[in-house]
């Protein structure tokens, strides 16, 4: 390699070395934002499922929020709403994550159980 080429491989490599940390950071930021996303699902799910058990058992729509709030912050989310009826509950929670280009990012999930009543009828026609 000639002398006045030296200089040329150096920047070569710095070029190679850039685009590569790009690349890994661009990755790590998408990872975050699945992992946040399926968190926040899971939060959505739980507290649905936890409104959907009061109302089940006959506790009304307040004990159901109120149980969907309570399992959508053990999961770390915020309860933002629930919409309650005699065959289930349907539930919105959002996770703050990390700012993307100086905004915050929000994730917001929603969830809906039902109940099935045709378990609980079929029982008290069956009972002699």
């Amino acid at each position: 390699m000639r002398r006045d080429q030296q200089g040329a491989v150096t920047f070569v490599a710095i070029g190679i070395v850039a685009t590569a940390v790009l690349l890994t950071l661009g990755l790590a930021r998408v990872g975050g934002v699945a992992v946040l996303e399926a968190r926040a699902q899971a939060a959505a799910d739980a507290a649905a499922l936890a409104a959907a058990e009061e109302l089940a058992l006959g506790h009304g729509d307040a004990a159901a929020r109120a149980a969907a709030s309570a399992a959508a912050r053990d999961n770390g989310a915020q309860f933002l709403h629930c919409i309650c009826d005699p065959l289930g509950a349907e539930v919105e929670v959002e996770i703050p994550g990390h700012a993307v280009l100086a905004m915050p990012r929000v994730v917001r999930a929603r969830a809906r159980a039902e109940i099935d009543l045709t378990k609980s009828l079929s029982r008290e026609t069956n009972d002699p």
